[in-house]
């Protein structure tokens, strides 16, 4: 496994760490599976429980007089938002003899265009029959109040032109009354007169002829809208299958509570901060990572997983063996949110160093859970954490206790003078790691290392730390210097601490 740094500026860290919150994502797939779940049942059931009522579908053809083949589509919008309208819904009602108010009767049609100049009306009903019915009057509705409103515009289109023209032949009237009286006389003056009388009755009679003829045309395109709007589809009643209605019930709902269920475990990452990548862990708690282990069961695996977690167990237990041997101090295991992990590897830890000397396990994890178990046969001792002074000298011991909010700081040395924490993924949040690092810190306990427990199995990231000692610095804990430049060289060059991640994978594979 290759190594990098995890002690990156703040400036450069990102606001929001994407591999972290796809992680944080995946790892909550139980509780949006769960509302995908949830929404797949609620749709289905939806359309068993409450199915869609019977309706009636006919498409009307409607023309206009301002009709071009450049319409965006704003005459039949016109038309659409129209059918919607009070005054067409109560005379459909009372064209079928229905006492129904106008206003409620607008819920239950609608309307689509299909194109420029066709209307496709849809409406719901208690059965079939009746939706047919009231698509066909509200269709015929649609339709006389269309010609109704052609008409209406023809008349007043005509009477605006009449009353243009009558005005026009009161002035000729006039024109001519004026050159009735006026005297023949001779002279220059009288013959212009005469002439611009001449000339305006001739205007006038063309613009009379012109607002006739407009008159008598206003009408002339109204038969030809009247005959284009007419029903091109008979009203008749929409097939229902309630499977196809129950599946694309049950996929919206399968959609919408997936979408909500990812968007409540993005949202509930960002808020809590819970890291889950071996990087974020080592770097908040100032420990590298020393193995990886999936969380025991509650229950017995079967047969066919017992190699493969006997295997990654193994490897675990020697790593942290390797780890414990070399120091008479009592080493503790540390537990944050998974204490039967923790149960589980100091026993075997423990079975592992009894093969140096006698090993005592005290327990020290909340319910006492070791020490209520049924000691097995060659199993090491496990005493309660108040009685651990009882414990003979000379054996070595094995402290179990937890980290979790409201742990008792103080206790912590008498568990061990050196400490493995065992963390299980995204259950603490960044800020109790720091708190966690700092009180161990203060009570001058350095950690081995970090045993992450149900890690991501695609966690690429690195959890081991450089230019850091193994615990946190802080208050007067300062690196010993080498004397005399001892270990110079490359590794003094760079005065870089490695501490190497092994990654205990819950399969046969071998360890890289």
């Amino acid at each position: 496994m290759t190594t990098s740094t995890t002690a990156e500026s703040p400036a450069a860290a990102p606001l929001v760490d994407l591999q972290a919150l796809v992680v944080a994502v995946r790892r909550r797939r139980r509780f949006w599976c769960c509302l995908a779940l949830l929404g797949l049942l609620a749709g289905a059931a939806a359309a068993v429980l409450r199915p869609a009522p019977p309706s009636a579908v006919t498409t009307v053809l409607v023309a206009h007089q301002a009709d071009s083949p450049n319409d965006p589509g704003t005459l039949i919008r016109t038309d659409a938002a129209l059918l919607q309208t009070v005054g067409i819904a109560g005379a459909a009602l009372k064209a079928v003899g229905s006492a129904e108010k106008p206003t409620d009767f607008l819920q239950d049609y609608g309307s689509l265009g299909l194109t420029n100049n066709l209307l496709q009306i849809t409406v719901k009903a208690r059965t079939e029959a009746d939706a047919v019915a009231r698509a066909k009057a509200l269709a015929d509705a649609f339709v006389a109040d269309h010609v109704r409103r052609i008409n209406e515009t023809a008349d007043a289109e005509a009477k605006s032109l009449l009353e243009q023209r009558d005005r026009l032949q009161k002035e000729l009237d006039q024109v001519n009354k004026d050159i009735g009286s006026t005297p023949q006389q001779s002279g220059a003056q009288a013959s212009a007169r005469l002439e611009a009388l001449f000339a305006s009755r001739a205007e006038l009679t063309s613009r009379i002829a012109d607002f006739g003829r407009r008159a008598a045309e206003a009408h002339v395109g109204t038969p030809r809208l009247v005959a284009g709007t007419q029903i091109v589809d008979a009203p008749h009643a929409v097939p229902q299958s309630p499977a196809r209605t129950a599946a694309t019930d049950a996929a919206i709902g399968l959609v919408l509570g997936l979408v909500v269920g990812l968007t409540v475990s993005a949202v509930g990452a960002v808020v809590a901060d819970r890291p889950v990548l071996r990087r974020d862990i080592a770097a908040h708690l100032g420990a590298s990572v020393l193995a990886e282990l999936r969380r025991v069961p509650r229950r017995r695996a079967g047969r066919w997983q017992l190699p493969r977690t006997r295997t990654a167990r193994t490897r675990l237990t020697t790593t942290l063996a390797r780890a414990v041997r070399g120091s008479a101090d009592p080493v503790s295991l540390l537990d944050l949110g998974s204490a039967r992990s923790t149960g589980a590897i100091a026993l075997d830890l423990a079975a592992a160093l009894a093969e140096d000397g006698p090993v005592v396990v005290v327990d020290g994890l909340p319910g006492r859970q070791l020490a209520k178990r049924r000691p097995a046969p060659g199993g090491p001792t496990v005493v309660r954490g108040e009685r651990a002074e009882e414990a003979p000298p000379g054996e070595r011991r094995i402290g179990v206790g937890s980290v979790a909010p409201g742990t008792a700081w103080t206790d912590l040395r008498h568990l061990g003078a050196r400490t493995v924490l065992v963390v299980r993924a995204g259950h603490g949040s960044a800020a109790w790691l720091h708190t966690v690092a700092r009180q161990l810190a203060d009570q001058r306990i350095p950690v081995i290392g970090v045993v992450l427990i149900d890690p991501d199995p695609r966690d690429r990231t690195d959890g081991t730390l450089w230019d850091r000692p193994h615990t946190v610095t802080r208050g007067r804990y300062q690196r010993p210097a080498p004397p005399n430049g001892a270990g110079r060289g490359r590794a003094g060059r760079t005065g870089r601490t490695t501490t190497w991640t092994t990654r205990v994978p819950d399969s046969d594979q071998e360890v890289r």
